[in-house]
């Protein structure tokens, strides 16, 4: 039975899931054994911390999984994405006409948040924005299509909440 203390954590990242994964969660902010956890599985954070590399890192995943989708026109690191869209990453479809024809560019921008992370939670937000190329809505067939490039993407994003849960709770892991 969590503690009254317990119930007060603000679990905004997990508001989602069950009240008895919420109060596991709390029990380990606690205890203090949420970072400890966060560390053993993910003990260091990736390199991958400027726009070309970004650029680099999406491209290669993009070129592996969805080949023939739409080009992409930006690839940024977006140190405003988090707090104005209350997002991690965003795929914006932006389209002008030009002459007599509709041009479209595709943009991918990822919260600066992902720069010290550990790679797999990068790995699953750009998986995230990528699928977003292929299909728009958050249904049944973009999951399947996020798990089809990243099987373990349904952990991987848990894990990321909890991540965010700590970097709120202590300002920083690594």
């Amino acid at each position: 039975m969590p503690s009254s203390k317990n119930q007060s954590i603000s679990l905004k990242y997990l508001s989602s899931y069950s009240s008895v994964v919420q109060d596991q969660i709390r029990l380990m902010i606690e205890q203090d054994t949420l970072g400890r956890f966060l560390l053993k599985k993910y003990p260091q954070k990736h390199n991958i911390n400027n726009d070309k590399m970004l650029r680099e890192y999406v491209m290669d995943l993009k070129n592996n999984n969805l080949r023939k989708s739409s080009p992409l026109s930006k690839i940024i690191y977006d140190k405003k994405i988090h707090v104005i869209n209350n997002a991690l990453g965003l795929h914006t479809f932006i389209s002008r006409v030009q002459g007599g024809k509709l041009k479209s560019k595709n943009e991918i921008r990822i919260s600066e948040i992902f720069k010290t992370a550990p790679e797999a939670f990068l790995e699953m937000i750009v998986v995230h924005e990528l699928a977003h190329l292929r299909i728009k809505a958050h249904d049944k067939a973009f999951y399947q299509l996020c798990q089809h490039m990243l099987p373990e993407y349904h952990q991987l994003e848990f894990e990321m909440r909890l991540y965010l849960t700590q970097l709120d709770l202590k300002g920083k892991i690594y």
